[in-house]
């Protein structure tokens, strides 16, 4: 048992790493919302979808041009890089939509009231994307083009006799999901967008009265945090291959379980949250198995998520950062 734990640890690592930067990206648009308006979007998980969808639909598009059939390596990754670009603009767009459609009007309402509208609107978001799907492909499923060279493997090192690689497109969510939140904190920390964002974030009435327009500054955050949800979502489909209409609910309650255990608000904790909920997924859909002598499979992994949320709940609701840097962020 120690030496099958030993060996594929690397593997379990690897894989551990990439979904967690995949969490963390989708928690980002639950950190950022919150931070500015201190309530739970759960139609972010809708907007993923909406990204990975669009984003899935382009290169589905491409393929039956013959396009992706004849790209090589660059252009396999320039391809990809549109499906990006559209997933991000679809879902930075629809993100706009929803806060100005659904949010908005209830600024001032009690916290509970626009989560409602969220809950609401994320069902209404799920029958959007299966109506849509109905009415222009006659499935609800759609599955991502194999093209490039993402399914090729990397070789790392040799552990004995094993050889420990990485698939392409599991370098591509890591660098990608790292671009992502590089860009990010150098967008609030570092621009004068940045600090109007944290000013708002901090004191809506004082930031107006200093000259700052903080419909747009919200507008903004729901931009950034949508097209972020976008990209993550085609990275996903990336990574995963299959997507349907669902494909945001899973993903999104263990990114906001990510953003609460971070401590929701902070982005450094999302990407703190993100990678320790990708490496316990990844420790258990390997070892729990084993170490439970079957009694446990790789099922229960995503039992954990909820399992750790309500631990981090009832235990640190502030979540590992904390509440004071957390209403800073």
């Amino acid at each position: 048992m120690l030496g099958y734990t030993l060996s594929s640890l690397p593997q379990v690592l690897i894989d551990g790493v990439t979904i967690g930067f995949v969490y963390a990206a989708i928690a980002l648009g639950y950190t950022m919302v919150y931070g500015v308006l201190q309530f739970i979007n759960f139609a972010h998980s809708e907007i993923f979808a909406i990204g990975a969808f669009c984003g899935v639909e382009s290169l589905i598009a491409l393929n039956g041009t013959g396009l992706l059939a004849r790209a090589g390596a660059l252009g396999g990754f320039l391809y990809l890089g549109l499906a990006l670009l559209i997933g991000m603009a679809a879902s930075g767009g629809m993100a706009v939509l929803v806060e100005r459609v659904a949010y908005r009007p209830l600024r001032h309402s009690p916290t509970l009231v626009a989560l409602i509208s969220a809950i609401g609107l994320s069902f209404a978001l799920q029958d959007l994307i299966r109506l849509t799907e109905s009415l222009t492909t006659g499935q609800f499923f759609r599955v991502m083009p194999t093209f490039g060279v993402f399914d090729a493997r990397l070789t790392l090192f040799r552990l004995g006799p094993r050889v420990i690689d990485i698939q392409v497109k599991s370098v591509v969510v890591i660098v990608a999901a790292m671009v992502m939140l590089v860009a990010l904190n150098y967008l609030v920390g570092a621009t004068k967008v940045g600090k109007a964002i944290r000013a708002v974030a901090q004191d809506k009435d004082t930031a107006a009265l200093m000259g700052i327009d903080v419909n747009l500054m919200i507008s903004l955050t729901f931009l950034v945090g949508g097209a972020l949800g976008g990209a993550a979502g085609v990275l996903y489909a990336l990574k995963f291959t299959r997507i349907d209409p669902f494909v945001g609910f899973m993903p999104g309650i263990k990114a906001f379980a990510a953003a609460v255990l971070g401590g929701i608000g902070n982005l450094t904790g999302a990407l703190l949250g993100g990678m320790f909920l990708g490496m316990i997924e990844s420790f258990a859909g390997a070892y729990l198995g084993t170490y439970t002598m079957g009694t446990f499979g790789a099922e229960y992994k995503d039992m954990l998520a909820f399992v750790i949320l309500i631990l981090v709940i009832v235990f640190r609701p502030n979540g590992l950062l904390g509440e004071q840097v957390a209403q800073k962020a």
